[in-house]
C-alpha cells in the first residue's frame, strides 16, 4: 500500500472520529449518525486529490459539524 499524504490522513482521521462519535449516541439513533457521516464523505469522494483548498475547507467544515453533533443534547440526525 502507498503512503498517505497529510491531508489523506486528516480525512481518514476525521472519518474515524465521526464513526466513534456515532457509537456514543443512543442505540436507536446510532445508525442515523453513522449513515449521515458515510453519506457526507461519499458525496465528496470525487473531489480531485490535488484540490487542497477545497479539501481543507471541507475538513474544517466537517470538524465543526462533528463538534456540534458530539454535543450530548443532539440525540438524532436526519437528512
Amino acid at each position: 500500500m502507498h503512503r498517505l499524504s497529510g491531508l489523506q490522513r486528516d480525512v481518514l482521521s476525521l472519518y474515524r472520529q465521526c464513526l466513534r462519535s456515532a457509537r456514543k449516541k443512543p442505540e436507536e439513533t446510532r445508525e442515523n449518525f453513522r449513515s449521515f457521516a458515510e453519506e457526507e464523505f461519499r458525496q465528496h469522494k470525487a473531489i480531485d486529490k490535488k484540490d487542497f483548498s477545497t479539501i481543507e475547507f471541507l475538513l474544517r467544515k466537517g470538524r465543526r459539524q462533528l463538534e456540534t453533533y458530539e454535543s450530548p443534547g443532539i440525540t438524532n440526525i436526519t437528512r
